[in-house]
C-alpha cells in the first residue's frame, strides 16, 4: 500500500491542491453572491458588469442593444433592436469557469511569478472570450432564433471550456513543475 502511495504521490497531491483551492474558491464566491443580493447592482457586481458590456459591444457592432433587469429572477435582460434574446444570469459571468481554471493552474504550479502572471493573464482571457462568447450568442439568437439551443448548450460552452482546456495543455506543457515519468 504504502508504494501505491508514492507511486500516485504527485496525482494524490494534484487531487488534494486542486479540491482545495475550488472548494476555497467555491466558497467564497458563494460568499460574495449572498452579500450581494439586495445591492445595487443586480443581480450582483460581476453579471451587472458583464451584462453593460456585453450592450456596450453590442451597440459598438451597430445594433441597438440594452440590458435591463429582469422583475421575476436575477438576472439581466438582453435587448437588441426591440427583441428580447435572452438573460444575463450570475452562471454566465465567467466567475465559476475561472474558479475552475485557476484551481488547475494551482495544482500544478509552476514558479510562483509564472504561475501568478498566467493566472492573471488567463483570467482576463477567459473573462474576455466569455465576454465575446455573450455577444455572439445574443446576435445569434437575433438573426438565428431557430438555432437557439444548439448555440446556447454546444456550440458557445464549447468555446469557453474548449479553451480553458488549451490554456490549461499549455501550461502543463510549458510552464508546470510536474514532470512526466518518462522525461
Amino acid at each position: 500500500m504504502k508504494t501505491l502511495l508514492i507511486k500516485y504521490k504527485a496525482v494524490i497531491k494534484f487531487i488534494f491542491k486542486f479540491l482545495l483551492v475550488y472548494i476555497g474558491f467555491s466558497l467564497l464566491y458563494s460568499w460574495y453572491l449572498q452579500v450581494s443580493d439586495g445591492s445595487k447592482f443586480y443581480p450582483d457586481y460581476v453579471t451587472n458588469l458583464v451584462a453593460i458590456q456585453t450592450e456596450a459591444i453590442i451597440n459598438i457592432l451597430g445594433y441597438n442593444s440594452e440590458v435591463q433587469p429582469h422583475p421575476d429572477e436575477p438576472s439581466m435582460k438582453v435587448i437588441v433592436n426591440g427583441n428580447y434574446l435572452g438573460r444575463v444570469i450570475e452562471g454566465c459571468n465567467s466567475i465559476s469557469v475561472i474558479i475552475l481554471f485557476v484551481s488547475f493552474i494551482i495544482a500544478f504550479s509552476g514558479t510562483f511569478k509564472t504561475t501568478f502572471l498566467f493566472l492573471l493573464s488567463g483570467s482576463v482571457l477567459i473573462y474576455v472570450v466569455n465576454l465575446l462568447r455573450i455577444v455572439l450568442l445574443s446576435l445569434g439568437l437575433y438573426h438565428y432564433p431557430e438555432k437557439q439551443h444548439v448555440l446556447h448548450t454546444v456550440v458557445f460552452p464549447a468555446i469557453i471550456y474548449g479553451m480553458v482546456f488549451l490554456l490549461w495543455i499549455f501550461w502543463v506543457n510549458r510552464f508546470s513543475k510536474i514532470k512526466t515519468a518518462h522525461e
